[in-house]
């Protein structure tokens, strides 16, 4: 059983014109346990409307996903945040961390939402990604490169089956960006966590042995036009 799965995955948004823009239409993706794969396409494409709705925040209009098993976009919205923390990792470009708290309570915060709080695993985890001893740093005090490690710690907290990745080195250097990478990829593979990163950074997707481009998986990846509903 894949540990993600996409079938027959449909999603649309509609247009100011009243037509609707078909941003998704993918006949079948799948993800085995422990696999890692970059999912290349330009700004625009898609990608990130794709993670969202392998992470249950987007609700497809056709198909399914899914983890495990279990399709997310079939259960309520309590029963896909409650599958979403046991399951998923989802790492931001933007790191998307709470700022009025510090490293320690962003992760410890992930685990009240998801397994439950553990803080001792918290602790360590700030540790592996080379962070011990900021655990009261509030994201502002943190570099960027600092911040992503967090996020990453973060995503890792709940022991998930899947990791996302959206553009996760897209506000990094060069340095830090090829650092974060392999954090990311050796953290996941420590875990058994199948990795799906989302890049157009050709720096990213070459770290990759499988590389999938979405404008082939897409049979909707042509350029945008109003359709009558």
């Amino acid at each position: 059983m894949p540990a993600l799965e996409l079938d027959g995955v449909k999603k649309s948004y509609a247009l100011p014109s009243g037509g609707v823009h078909l941003v998704l239409d993918l006949p079948r993706y799948a993800l085995a346990d422990g696999e890692q794969a970059a999912l290349e396409g330009p700004s625009g494409s898609g990608k990130t409307t794709f993670l969202n709705c392998c992470a249950g925040i987007l609700r497809p209009d056709e198909g399914r996903v899914l983890i495990g098993g279990i399709d997310i976009a079939a259960l309520p919205e309590s029963g896909s945040d409650a599958l979403r923390g046991r399951s998923l990792g989802y790492v931001f470009q933007s790191f998307n961390l709470l700022q009025g708290l510090g490293a320690l309570e962003n992760i410890e915060l992930a685990m009240r939402l998801g397994a439950g709080l553990d803080r001792a695993r918290a602790r360590a985890l700030l540790g592996r990604v080379g962070l011990a001893g900021k655990e009261q740093h509030r994201p502002s005090q943190l570099s960027a490169g600092q911040q992503q490690r967090v996020a990453l710690a973060r995503a890792l907290a709940n022991r998930p089956r899947v990791v996302l990745a959206d553009e996760p080195t897209g506000n990094l250097d060069a340095a830090a960006a090829a650092e974060a990478l392999t954090l990311l990829r050796e953290a996941c593979a420590e875990a058994g966590a199948a990795l799906l990163v989302v890049s157009h950074d050709p720096r990213v997707l070459a770290r990759f042995r499988r590389r999938d481009r979405l404008a082939r998986l897409n049979r909707a990846a042509t350029p945008a036009v109003g359709r009558s509903r």
